[in-house]
C-alpha cells in the first residue's frame, strides 16, 4: 500500500511542480508555445498510466503535459520541447500540444478535437493483430465526444472487439461553454451503455481510486474482450489556454473552485502519506524531484534552438512504425 501511494504521490508531484515552474517562467517569454495547462486533472492521468504496463500506449489531447509527464517522466525532453530546443526529441517542432515519445508508450498528442481517437483505435487493432498483448488509452475532453470520430471509434471498437481504453476527461467545459448547452441528453454514460463496452464511470480526485478502476478495466477486457468507456470527472483550474485563473470572464464562478481545490488530488495524495507517518520521505522525494526539474529547465535554456534544415526533416513518414 505504501509503496502505491509513493510512486503515485511521486507522478503526481511531479506533473504539478513541472506546471507550476511553467508558470513561474513562462513571463520570461523562452517558451514560445501556448499552453493548456494540465493543473486539476493529474489524478485521471497518474491512476490510468500506473495501471498500464510500460508498453502500453496512450494518446493525448492538446492539455498533454499531465499525460505526458505521468507515462514518461521524462522532464529534459519535456522542458527542452516547451522552449524549442535541439535538444528536445522533437526539435522544436512539437510545442505543448504535439508531445510524443513513443519508445515510452507516448504515441502523440493533438490539437485537432476528437482527431486522435481513430488513430488510437487503430493502433489498438494493430496490436490486436500482432498479438503482443499491448493495451491502447486514448484520452479526449467531454467537448470530443460531439464529434463523429468518436461515435464512428467507439461503434468499430466494440465491434470488432479492440482492446482499447476511452478515457472521456470530463470538466464540464467544452472550451467556455458548459455541457448543459451543448447536450441535448441527461448522461453520456447512458448512451454508450448502449454498445457493446464496458462503462465505468467515476468523480473521486483520488489518483488511487482511480488506478483500481483502470485495474478493473483492464480485467473486463481481458475476460470479454470488450473495450471500455472511462467517464472520469475533474475540475480545470486555471484557463483554457494560458497560465492565470480566469474567473473574472464570467462563465465560471470562483466558488466552484474553491470547492473542488478542497480535493485537490496532489493534497490529498499526501495528506494520506502524512497520516500514515511518511513525512521525511515525502521531503526526499520532493527535493529529488525539484532538483530534477531545476536540472532539466537548466539544460533547456542553455541547448540551442534547431537549424532551419530542422523543418525540412521529418516531413514524410519511412516505412518504420513503432507498434
Amino acid at each position: 500500500m505504501s509503496n502505491l501511494s509513493m510512486d503515485i504521490y511521486r507522478k503526481l508531484y511531479l506533473i504539478r511542480k513541472s506546471e507550476e515552474e511553467i508558470r513561474r517562467l513562462y513571463p520570461e517569454n523562452e517558451m514560445k508555445t501556448p499552453m493548456h495547462m494540465s493543473m486539476g486533472e493529474e489524478a485521471i492521468v497518474v491512476g490510468v498510466c500506473h495501471a498500464l504496463s510500460h508498453d502500453d500506449q496512450v494518446f493525448g489531447t492538446y492539455r498533454s503535459h499531465a499525460l505526458y509527464l505521468a507515462k514518461t517522466e521524462n522532464t529534459d525532453n519535456f522542458f527542452a520541447e516547451m522552449c524549442g530546443k535541439v535538444s528536445s526529441m522533437q526539435k522544436g517542432k512539437s510545442g505543448s500540444m504535439h508531445l510524443c515519445d513513443p519508445n515510452r508508450g507516448f504515441m502523440g498528442a493533438s490539437a485537432i478535437v476528437a482527431s486522435h481517437i481513430s488513430v488510437a483505435v487503430g493502433a489498438a487493432f494493430a496490436n490486436l493483430r500482432l498479438k503482443n498483448k499491448k493495451m491502447v488509452a486514448v484520452f479526449f475532453g467531454d467537448g470530443a465526444i460531439e464529434e463523429g470520430t468518436f461515435w464512428e471509434s467507439l461503434n468499430l471498437a466494440c465491434l470488432m472487439k479492440i482492446p482499447v481504453l476511452f478515457v472521456c476527461e470530463d470538466n464540464g467545459l467544452a472550451v467556455h461553454t458548459s455541457e448543459s448547452e451543448r447536450h441535448g441528453y441527461d448522461s453520456i454514460t447512458d448512451i454508450v451503455g448502449k454498445f457493446k463496452c464496458n462503462v465505468l464511470k467515476e468523480e473521486s480526485t483520488d489518483a488511487e481510486t482511480i488506478y483500481k478502476l483502470v485495474l478493473k478495466a483492464i480485467k473486463l477486457n481481458e475476460e470479454n474482450q470488450m473495450p471500455c468507456f472511462l467517464h472520469l470527472k475533474y475540475y480545470r483550474y486555471l484557463e483554457h489556454v494560458g497560465i492565470n485563473e480566469d474567473f473574472n470572464i464570467g462563465y465560471r464562478s470562483k466558488n466552484e473552485y474553491i470547492d473542488w481545490a478542497k480535493r485537490d488530488p496532489i493534497k490529498l495524495q499526501k495528506s494520506k502519506l502524512l497520516a500514515l507517518g511518511y513525512g521525511k520521505e515525502l521531503e526526499i522525494i520532493e527535493l529529488q524531484i525539484d532538483k530534477k526539474i531545476e536540472k532539466s529547465i537548466f539544460l533547456a535554456k542553455k541547448a540551442p534552438f534547431a537549424d532551419e534544415s530542422e523543418l525540412y526533416k521529418d516531413i514524410f513518414s519511412d516505412n518504420e512504425a513503432v507498434i
